[in-house]
């Protein structure tokens, strides 16, 4: 029995691979006649997706020296475009916005985001409108912003008090960064009950599903681009999410069934609190705010909030350790503002303009999210002068653009200086620097996570010296998943600077 189900099995996959073969053979004459972007020759069915390099930001970028700043890949019965360059980046962020502002969504992204119910992967229209509405005007307002400064103090006093007990030792900055995100996040979304992460000891564990659920998004997956396999889940993506997201879906579950079981007339004001009032009709909504929406929500503020905020933090002190003077210069700024007897504030972050500057240098040579979230065109149109078919996958190479040598001189020196001299900003209205991407899909987030990343970086090099161990040599090579992090963890050893002992409690 098991060698006849073997053949059968056999005879099946013969079967399918010679209808995909000519499907492929019929697209291929069909889309002769039509002038899409150049692109590297594939295999018949899977096309490129076997040469695709595990480092795609990178590899996207070698492939564009020989092919042009827009090209095209099929990968099994899809087309994916990558743009390289910032006046095409436009075209598609701004000329033709509405057109873009979809999403292709993964397997894994309809798994970990209960189907594509959150801002970053459900298709433009009323639907996203009003996920994105609700989650600025409940969380992401400047006066929002504002109002949870007494957490983020907290949590920061706290990290620089543990960095002082441990201090002249060697600590995992990146740890130590992520856990102040999360407990600082947490608490915004669902209040002191927050404390749940560190109460059930999740807050490692949580670090390890944040890098987890990024790298399966950033693998390429066959089922993704070969539909009539993707039963077989033959990288197991599928089946690795569902495992991973399962955990964490529990956690959301009670959070949102104790709230709903208390009861407690609405007197919370924390975000998850203000979704359920939407949810009973507190607001305006004509959409229903369901379960799944609230849960994503969740998923999608405290990953973007924790992972991509950490990550880039610490890119940023691996490369002001990388050079002393940069280091030196941001230290004596906060020396003249802050001063050797005090704490930092977050009061004197709009009086530090170099590690503002510090800030948007490590964004364009390390963005966040490298190829940004990949856009999808609701309908065949031109872009670059080439055809874009309905349906592509279009990826926008913010990492190529921001290391271009004819938009930006020097591009791999790591040069605050740049910043000092230009007035330029990640607002998305200048396509040579996309950090946080452009147009309607924009990140909605920027507000919290500059205010929070230059608070925490001050708070560190201010309170703290910093170096590595004897012998040791600063990495910093990079690795590329939906988001970019350090393929090697920044050990380092902090040495209190600060004159008094009582800063540090």
């Amino acid at each position: 029995m098991t060698l006849l189900s073997f053949f059968i099995f056999i005879l099946n996959l013969i079967w399918c691979t010679s209808l995909l073969y000519k499907k492929f053979s019929r697209n291929a004459q069909k889309k002769q006649s039509l002038s899409l972007p150049p692109g590297p020759m594939g295999l018949p069915i899977f096309g490129n997706l076997p040469f695709l390099n595990s480092e795609l930001h990178s590899y996207f970028t070698a492939l564009a020296k020989s092919y042009g700043p827009i090209f095209s890949l099929r990968l099994g019965n899809k087309i994916a475009v990558v743009i390289s360059t910032s006046s095409v980046a436009q075209e598609v962020l701004k000329d033709q916005d509405i057109i873009f502002a979809n999403r292709d969504v993964p397997i894994a992204g309809k798994v970990a985001f209960y189907g594509g119910s959150d801002i970053l992967w459900s298709p433009y229209g009323p639907e996203w409108r009003m996920l994105r509405k609700i989650s600025v005007q409940e969380m992401l307002t400047k006066s929002k912003v504002d109002s949870f400064y007494d957490i983020r103090q907290r949590e920061v006093r706290k990290m620089i008090n543990r960095l002082w007990v441990r201090r002249m030792s060697l600590v995992n900055v990146g740890e130590e960064m992520f856990m102040t995100m999360l407990n600082s996040i947490s608490t915004i979304l669902w209040g002191e009950c927050g404390n749940e992460m560190r109460e059930r000891n999740l807050g490692i564990e949580f670090r390890l599903f944040v890098e987890e659920l990024t790298m399966l998004m950033g693998v390429p997956n066959i089922s993704d681009f070969i539909p009539s396999l993707s039963y077989l889940d033959l990288q197991g993506i599928e089946k690795k999410m569902k495992i991973l997201v399962n955990k964490f879906d529990t956690v959301f579950e009670l959070m949102i069934n104790e709230r709903m079981r208390k009861d407690d007339n609405n007197e919370k004001k924390d975000f998850l609190q203000g979704l359920l009032n939407l949810r009973k009709g507190g607001g305006d909504t004509k959409i229903p705010l369901t379960t799944s929406h609230l849960k994503s929500l969740l998923l999608d503020m405290i990953l973007a909030g924790t992972g991509t905020t950490t990550n880039t933090m610490e890119f940023m002190l691996s490369e002001m350790m990388n050079d002393p003077q940069i280091m030196k210069k941001a230290q004596q700024e906060l020396e003249v503002v802050v001063g050797p007897n005090n704490i930092v504030e977050e009061s004197h972050m709009h009086k530090l303009p170099y590690l503002y500057a510090v800030m948007k240098e490590t964004f364009r040579l390390h963005p966040p999210v490298p190829l940004l979230v990949p856009h999808c065109p609701s309908e065949t149109c031109t872009i670059g002068g080439y055809t874009i078919l309905k349906g592509t996958r279009v990826f926008i190479n913010a990492w190529a653009i921001h290391r271009d040598p004819s938009l930006w001189e020097n591009p791999l020196k790591f040069d605050p200086e740049r910043f000092m001299k230009s007035k330029l900003d990640y607002s998305g209205n200048d396509f040579n620097y996309l950090p946080f991407g452009s147009g309607r899909r924009i990140c909605p987030g920027i507000e919290i996570a500059e205010i929070m990343f230059l608070y925490l970086m001050a708070s560190l090099i201010h309170s703290f010296e910093w170096k590595l161990s004897e012998g040791e040599k600063l990495d910093l090579e990079e690795k590329f998943a939906l988001i970019l992090k350090k393929k090697k963890a920044l050990m380092t050893i902090p040495t209190p600077k600060l004159l008094s002992q009582a800063l540090y409690e």
